[in-house]
């Protein structure tokens, strides 16, 4: 008989951030599938997990994916985890789910904290409907995705780390024009920021602040005011 294989959330900065069957899963499957086993360590030391760890990230999942297949075809349980939030979302997981998938293989996931709804959902912008484009192009590609964005009538969500920060609010100014955008800083962690205000506003901020922490931008759609 076969195992599962469980694609599990992780919290995205406060340990405390971690369901009761989350931590279960952790303990009893017979291996954790992690992104960064220095990170994911951390997790596991503060609930007292011994569970095997493996390495699974975007330079390895290809093989790694049917490796862990074959172990969950056996009768082994594993757990796919990232460095925070959740798999597949930006994160690697997607080519294991569609290897077990191929397989006949049991797919179970286990939810938990994610850093794009939890943004939204204090951004104060409409969350009816909205449109997820995680990381966007560093270069090749970033006009065109910039001209798409811009023609979407939703909430706009997306990750960006501290130095390209500035050149993207300034990519926003210019392809999408003076809108409303959230904030969110270093969500669940002791330093969390969340402001909402024009795109002005924070171009002129961090031109003269250095960007620090993880952040996610929510950018409203064109005719929304505060």
């Amino acid at each position: 008989m076969s195992g599962t294989l469980y694609i599990l959330a992780t919290p995205i900065g406060n340990l405390g951030d971690i369901t009761f069957r989350a931590i279960e899963i952790l303990k009893s499957v017979d291996i954790i599938a992690t992104e960064d086993t220095r990170q994911t360590r951390k997790l596991l030391n503060h609930y007292k997990i011994e569970t095997l760890m493996v390495s699974y990230h975007e330079w390895n999942e290809i093989k790694r994916s049917k490796e862990l297949c074959n172990q969950i075809y056996k009768g082994k349980s594993i757990a796919v985890v990232t460095d925070a939030g959740t798999p597949c979302i930006s994160d690697p997981g997607f080519r294991i789910v569609r290897e077990a998938q191929k397989q006949q293989l049991k797919v179970s996931p286990i939810p938990g904290a994610n850093a794009s709804l939890s943004a939204l959902c204090v951004s104060g912008l409409p969350s009816d409907k909205f449109y997820f484009e995680g990381f966007l192009p560093k270069k090749k590609g970033r006009k065109t995705r910039f001209e798409f964005l811009s023609s979407l009538n939703t909430s706009i969500v997306l990750f960006e780390s501290p130095h390209r920060l500035l050149k993207t609010f300034k990519d926003i100014h210019d392809y999408m024009g003076n809108r409303f955008i959230s904030l969110s800083r270093e969500l669940t962690k002791k330093f969390e920021e969340i402001e909402t205000k024009p795109i002005e506003y924070f171009i002129k901020k961090y031109e003269i602040k250095k960007a620090k922490g993880e952040f996610v931008i929510t950018i409203a759609k064109k005719e929304f005011k505060l």
